[in-house]
């Protein structure tokens, strides 16, 4: 494999992946069952939010690069501006071309989803498709930057959890219920506990980087209450968007609770902020493993 390729691999970030998707999957989940489902729907949908992740995951190394954030006291794994693998002038090029893809992508999904009869409702896409790819560069890049201001967890939020969920799974049924609301707030928790584990591990560089994070701000023992809420919101939500009596009659539903209990007792046991690392992988694909395991199993129902 090419070098060069191995290191824009590298900059995108593929452990991301999987979390980026997961809304996707839910969305979708939800409206397998109907008859009208479609699977074309369904892959442009999880090519688009892979493309917004990647531009994400550039401007990040490229935004807290150029600030000093990225600097040899920080805890998770270098990136490529850092370890001098990519200069500012390449990694703008590849914010640009995925941007540019991303949009296009998204219209093809609009317009094969909504076709042409829905003028203001695709125009509302747009306007969503436009704002995601905004919100993943100003993550970190530029003076105003929401991740350097506290604002990281509510962008994350919305455009992780609601915008995702609520948006595949309206390009697929053309309608919003309370099932699918409730899905969205429980992905949208696990993705900013997420965001949350990889602020506990930076606090103390971030900290001295003048990156006011929400763990920040709060410090690190309000952080872990927060965690625990995160979770636990989460869970319950799930809880009602899959139903009471679908847990009752189809026990096997409960093994979409374990991981997140492992997960609650790991997060209490750690002491050392570099140990929330190795966590990070592990929520992101317990995510994933539930909108998965959702996914087949009302396909299969």
């Amino acid at each position: 494999m090419n070098s060069k390729f191995k290191i824009w691999l590298s900059a995108a970030r593929l452990r991301t992946l999987p979390l980026s998707v997961s809304g996707i999957i839910m969305g979708n989940a939800l409206a397998v069952q109907s008859i009208d489902f479609s699977y074309s729907i369904f892959i442009l949908s999880l090519f688009t939010a892979i493309g917004f992740q990647i531009i994400s995951n550039f401007a990040n190394d490229y935004g807290d690069g150029i600030k000093g954030t990225d600097n040899n006291l920080r805890l998770g794994p270098e990136r490529t501006f850092q370890r001098g693998l990519l200069k500012a002038s390449e990694l703008k090029k590849g914010i640009i071309i995925c941007s540019i893809i991303s949009i296009f992508l998204s219209i093809i999904l609009i317009y094969i989803a909504l076709g042409s009869n829905s003028f203001l409702v695709s125009l509302l896409f747009i306007l969503l498709a436009f704002s995601s790819v905004i919100s993943a560069i100003k993550y970190t890049l530029g003076n105003s930057a929401y991740g350097y201001s506290g604002f990281g967890d509510l962008f994350v939020f919305i455009f992780f959890g609601i915008v995702s969920v609520l948006g595949a799974y309206y390009l697929q049924s053309k309608t919003l219920d309370l099932r699918a609301i409730c899905f969205a707030i429980s992905i949208g928790l696990l993705c900013v506990g997420v965001l949350n584990l990889n602020n506990m591990r930076d606090i103390a560089n971030d900290r001295n980087s003048k990156k006011n994070t929400l763990v920040v701000i709060l410090g690190i023992q309000k952080s872990k209450l927060y965690h625990y809420s995160l979770i636990i919101i989460s869970a319950i939500t799930l809880l009602i968007g899959v139903g009471v009596n679908q847990l009752l009659n189809h026990q096997f539903y409960l093994l979409i609770y374990f991981p997140l209990l492992i997960h609650f007792f790991k997060v209490s046991k750690i002491k050392e902020s570099k140990d929330y690392d190795s966590l990070l992988k592990e929520l992101s694909l317990t995510t994933f493993f539930i909108s998965l395991f959702l996914f087949f199993n009302f396909s299969l129902n």
